[in-house]
């Protein structure tokens, strides 16, 4: 039994960090790397790379709506070319810069407001999907049973199933919204949330239902309190269950 272990990272605001990315990497299996539009810039970008590649790491285009103010968890109306073409510029930038560093590009993560609106937005989630199939054949990681799930594979694109284990889980499968009750999990809960949901196939929602969750890849995210203690907790307590960590790309 295997499974991906993925974080968000490279993550700057105005130059400063917002996650200890190079205590992240040792626990790790892939990065989702900002591509600058919520949040990096071209330094930290390569500075991610670099360690990406030193550590045997799988990049991934963390690919956002341009919206560096709202960390791009704003919500944007936005048409199907301007869309298209923030997306392709992310990947693109990013390729150059993981090429530069040695590695590549191996998956597109989307990122916040626009990883939420594609999970139930059809006609939104055919435009990433239509935009990363121009770059050649890049899986997308989202949410399973999602709008973008079928996008990527009516355009013929892998998908990468994910879960959080630092997030809430609403009876509909969706992620409790940040600054709601139940939004985050407290540290000690995440790597006992991460076996339940490798090994059992399940996840308890916030409301207490049990929702059943077959998955690829784990997130823990970079900027969350606590990130790297509940990295090193879940690669800990799957190592205790028998699970390897490794990237599905």
């Amino acid at each position: 039994m295997r499974i991906d272990l993925n974080c968000d990272l490279g993550e700057t605001v105005d130059g400063q960090p917002t996650a200890d990315d190079a205590a992240m990497f040792p626990h790790i299996s892939s990065a989702n790397v900002a591509c600058g539009f919520h949040a990096g810039d071209a330094a930290s970008m390569r500075a991610t790379c670099d360690l990406a590649v030193q550590h045997g790491v799988a990049i991934g285009a963390h690919v956002s709506y341009r919206d560096r103010t709202g960390f791009g968890r704003t919500d944007i109306e936005i048409d199907r070319a301007t869309l298209t073409d923030d997306i392709v510029e992310q990947i693109e930038t990013l390729s150059e810069i993981a090429y530069a560093a040695g590695g590549a590009v191996s998956y597109i993560k989307p990122h916040g407001a626009l990883y939420n609106r594609i999970a139930c937005d059809a006609e939104r989630a055919d435009i990433v999907a239509a935009a990363v199939a121009s770059r050649g054949a890049l899986p997308i990681m989202g949410l399973p049973q999602s709008s973008i799930a079928t996008a990527a594979s009516e355009r013929g694109l892998r998908f990468i199933r994910e879960a959080f284990v630092d997030r809430g889980y609403a009876r509909d499968g969706s992620l409790v919204p940040r600054g709601d009750e139940g939004a985050l999990l407290e540290p000690d809960a995440v790597a006992e949330r991460a076996v339940g949901i490798v090994a059992h196939g399940e996840v308890v929602a916030v409301t207490g239902e049990r929702l059943s969750l077959d998955v690829d890849s784990l997130c823990v995210h970079g900027d969350t309190p606590g990130a790297v203690r509940m990295a090193a907790d879940v690669r800990a307590a799957l190592g205790r269950a028998g699970i390897e960590i490794a990237a599905v790309v």
